[in-house]
């Protein structure tokens, strides 16, 4: 099974101390800091782009930007994310009619490639072809577009569907999830997780994320017995 890996979403940062919380967050134990970008038209609101990711890569050196595009033509934005530093490119299947042409355009820019679907798209929308050729599985446990929203459970179940086709393949759970919902996440089979508020609003980020990532661990020994 792969390892647990906690992403702090940095919507729910200071965004104008935006490279000091990330790495506040690295100081604290997150390997991954996950960008939101928002374009206004696959979901309403718009957050940052490639001008600002570009920014945090060259104020937080060796950072690991997982960069969720809630974007209508995710195509469109692959060289530029890149030219920024990004290092996973997670597109919306919702978004796009061949993903796995854009999973190649992703790697051919040597990032990694994430493929999300929302709360009300089916699991079995990530085909076995599309799952085997990307590296990154991202399970909406909130509608898309803004942060701050209540965890859907019924989002869950699809997280143990796409573990029992994909054993080895990391899967990320994002939205709503903190220390009170953590459990469900990672005994359906998540490893990487998202979460904003529980953990930039944390006394002490650093233990949420040291409790994240424990959970996850203790799931992920149960799964390999």
């Amino acid at each position: 099974m792969p390892r647990a890996i906690i992403s702090p979403s940095v919507l729910a940062s200071d965004f104008g101390q935006l490279s000091a919380e990330c790495k506040r967050m690295i100081k604290g134990g997150a390997e991954w800091l996950h960008m939101d970008v928002m374009d206004g038209h696959f979901v309403p609101n718009i957050t940052m782009g490639a001008p600002v990711l570009s920014c945090v890569h060259k104020g937080v050196p060796g950072i690991f930007m997982d960069c969720h595009m809630m974007v209508a033509h995710p195509e469109k934005w692959v060289d530029d994310i890149a030219d920024a530093g990004g290092s996973l490119y997670c597109f919306h299947i919702e978004a796009t009619s061949n993903a796995v042409s854009l999973i190649n355009a992703i790697h051919a820019r040597n990032m990694k490639a994430g493929v999300a679907i929302s709360p009300d798209t089916p699991s079995t929308a990530i085909t076995d072809e599309i799952g085997a050729v990307a590296d990154m599985l991202l399970v909406m446990t909130v509608y898309p577009g803004r942060g701050g929203q209540k965890f859907l459970e019924r989002c869950v179940p699809k997280v143990a569907e796409l573990r029992a086709r994909f054993p080895e393949k990391d899967i990320e759970v994002d939205g709503g999830v903190g220390p009170k919902t953590i459990d469900v996440c990672a005994d359906a089979g998540s490893n990487v997780i998202v979460a904003g508020t529980a953990i930039f609003n944390a006394p002490n980020p650093e233990d949420v994320i040291t409790s994240l990532k424990t959970t996850v661990n203790t799931a992920q020994a149960r799964f390999s017995k």
